[in-house]
């Protein structure tokens, strides 16, 4: 199996460059991958937190991402479901539901992650902030506040007429 870092590094050019991914589920079957992810999921705190069955990250070991990739690649593996869970909202008032999944589950979905956002992450705008690496909510507010100069608005109070507003 290739280097972990070496694969991602491919599959982020084949995304620069447009180019069709193919076989992508074979990738599933490196263990360094699932090393890789278990090193980005083991020091949150949810990651002690038990899904429907007693499975935590202290009980991982390679023997246990050996089986994991056994049973992916035999067509064996199958999703868990999540353990529902209530938590209180800010307002402590209410609550929302939280679904918490196995051990198992979550290193999977981190490794498709993984390799999912290699391809994908070169061709988003780099003015997408949403759910990427390295940016945020506060990455946007930063830009904006550094690069912003106002705004020109136009707006149709009646048809064919229009109205036009700076703001600096």
């Amino acid at each position: 199996m290739q280097n972990a870092e070496t694969v991602l590094s491919v599959i982020q050019k084949l995304g620069k460059n447009d180019q069709k991914l193919e076989r992508l589920y074979r990738q599933l079957y490196n263990p360094e991958l699932y090393l890789m992810a278990y090193a980005k999921l083991y020091p949150n705190k949810g990651a002690l937190t038990p899904g429907i069955n007693a499975e935590t990250v202290d009980g991982m070991s390679i023997d246990k991402i050996h089986r994991l990739i056994e049973e992916v690649r035999y067509e064996r593996f199958h999703w868990t479901p999540v353990r529902r869970t209530y938590i209180p909202k800010r307002d402590k008032k209410t609550l929302r539901p939280l679904g918490i999944p196995t051990w198992k589950d979550k290193l999977l979905q981190e490794v498709m992650r993984l390799l999912l956002e290699a391809y994908y992450e070169p061709t988003f705008s780099e003015f997408s902030h949403g759910f990427r690496p390295q940016r945020g909510c506060h990455t946007a507010l930063q830009i904006i506040k550094t690069t912003h100069r106002g705004t020109k608005w136009f707006y149709g109070l009646s048809k064919g007429t229009s109205r036009s507003a700076s703001t600096n």
